[in-house]
């Protein structure tokens, strides 16, 4: 499969918990990144509830095995994997003052990333929201899928669409159109996805179910409700990566590549 993006445009839609649920849904080895530049640690104050990690490591310190020439061999250990599942957690930077020294990882670490594929891997990232100092916009570029993350909200939709010009700009100069989309939190609350498609200039590529009651046990950590796994969440997550991984292939047949991430 591939390197995924997720991101947002403004207000907390829902990105970490879509990330987090999509990677534990994930039929394959998974990495998990966390590239939010505000420093939140949403997944280790969230998820783990504030315990104590069996790791100090954060993405942080791969700008300085980018420094160093040594990326591609230091990522294998700075990656956490998350009990009971294929999922390995690369975590996030500390505070929103160590995000300034990410801004030249991006790039080289998006490579690293996409190499990952050919062990059987694929990486998800939250990449948070935009426009904020040390954002992963030259991580989202690289994306074989890119997603904006929106609720279907007026004031949500007014945010996005302006990012949305910015997104589609982007990914027209890198002639990869076809790798942006959007995901849809709370489908029909009030606006259906072709309203939302047509206010964003972009197809909705996935949907995740407005389901705050099982979304807290990606969130805060909480125990899973009985019949967790046949709730209206977890039923959208499996629908969503199904499409997402679609998505992926339906993109790499556009600029024909192939699954290795090879140009024909």
């Amino acid at each position: 499969m591939a390197l995924i993006v997720l991101t947002s445009a403004n207000g907390s839609p829902g990105v970490t918990t879509t990330a987090l649920g999509l990677a534990m849904t994930w039929p394959r080895p998974v990495v998990l990144v966390d590239a939010d530049p505000t420093g939140a640690r949403a997944i280790p104050a969230g998820y783990f509830g504030g315990a104590q990690l069996p790791t100090d490591q954060t993405i942080v310190d791969l700008a300085v095995s980018h420094r160093q020439g040594t990326l591609a061999e230091d990522l294998p250990r700075m990656l956490m994997p998350i009990p009971g599942t294929q999922v390995q957690l690369l975590c996030g930077p500390l505070n929103h003052y160590q995000a300034r020294a990410l801004d030249s990882l991006w790039e080289p670490l998006g490579g690293v990333f996409k190499a990952l594929e050919r062990t059987g891997q694929d990486v998800i990232v939250d990449a948070g929201r935009l426009g904020l100092e040390g954002s992963a916009m030259k991580l989202v570029t690289q994306a074989d899928l890119a997603l904006l993350v929106t609720r279907s909200t007026l004031p949500a939709l007014v945010a996005g669409s302006s990012w949305a010009v910015t997104l589609r700009e982007s990914f027209i100069r890198a002639g990869a159109l076809d790798s942006l989309g959007v995901l849809v939190v709370g489908p029909g609350k009030p606006y259906d996805n072709r309203e939302v498609a047509k206010v964003l200039d972009r197809p909705v590529m996935a949907n995740v179910a407005w389901d705050p009651g099982s979304a807290e046990v990606y969130s805060h950590g909480a125990k899973p409700p009985r019949k967790f796994e046949s709730s209206v969440l977890t039923k959208s997550l499996r629908a969503a990566v199904q499409s997402v991984r679609a998505g992926v292939t339906r993109s790499r047949a556009q600029l024909g590549v192939v699954a290795e991430g090879n140009l024909r």
